[in-house]
């Protein structure tokens, strides 16, 4: 008798251990197949951001080499802007030989004003296209000047000749010259900013360093669109320098 109650003890205890460990079991199983679901959609998830930026970093590069293309076949086009070249590595454009300084001076001769006058219009078309709108965030002028001089002169000069730049965009055209639209000028006064550059970025002689630039700036992908030009709101008065 004490032996069959002891054994009928075991058996029970056995018994009452088995579902709990099985339920243990179940559970951790559960779990670990949760665990893989909830990794599996977080993996997806990140894969479909990363391709969609990837996507648009697609999109926002052949946008941007689609506007450089057009402007460098503006340039290409009529002969009266040849020398102006178009920098796709720094998305740059450099006037070359056409729009030199005089040392330590800011003036450009009426020819050169009246090439930047001709020349502009055509930049400022495809800033207003579909790329353009788009993708197209400012149009720095750059001014430089060489290394001769003290730094703080030559900053000073160099701010003065991207001044110089929007100043001979915005005076009374010439005869014989396109006269630019109010909404031109708007657009300037809007798109472009002023920036200046003391004996930065070095050529290899001094007059290639006097020089000026239009840096074209582009949005961000994740950045708004440009707004389009309003009304001005105040006069444009007179150049200053």
């Amino acid at each position: 008798m004490f032996g069959f109650r002891v054994t009928a003890s075991k058996k029970l205890k056995d018994e009452a251990e088995k579902p709990f460990w099985i339920s243990f079991a179940d559970l951790m199983t559960a779990l670990m197949v949760m665990f893989l679901l909830v990794m599996s959609v977080a993996l997806l998830a990140v894969t479909k951001t990363v391709s969609e930026e990837q996507r648009l970093a697609d999109v926002r590069r052949e946008a941007i080499e689609k506007l450089l293309s057009q402007i460098e076949t503006a340039a290409q086009h009529d002969p009266q802007f040849n020398g102006i070249h178009v920098n796709r590595d720094r998305q740059t454009i450099d006037f070359g030989d056409r729009a030199r300084f005089d040392t330590a001076s800011h003036q450009l001769t009426e020819t050169q004003a009246q090439l930047l006058r001709a020349f502009i219009p055509q930049v400022l078309a495809i800033a207003n296209n579909d790329f353009g709108k788009d993708w197209l965030k400012r149009i720095v002028v750059e001014g430089f000047a060489d290394k001769r001089g003290s730094y703080l002169f030559n900053l000073n000069l160099s701010l003065q000749r991207s001044q110089r730049v929007l100043c001979v965009l915005l005076a009374k055209p010439e005869p014989g010259e396109t006269e630019l639209t109010p909404a031109q000028r708007e657009d300037i006064r809007q798109l472009f900013l002023v920036g200046g550059y003391s004996s930065n970025s070095q050529k290899d002689t001094l007059e290639e360093s006097r020089r000026i630039e239009l840096r074209l700036e582009f949005r961000g992908i994740k950045e708004a669109a440009r707004q389009p030009t309003t009304a001005a709101e105040e006069k444009l008065g007179e150049c200053a320098l």
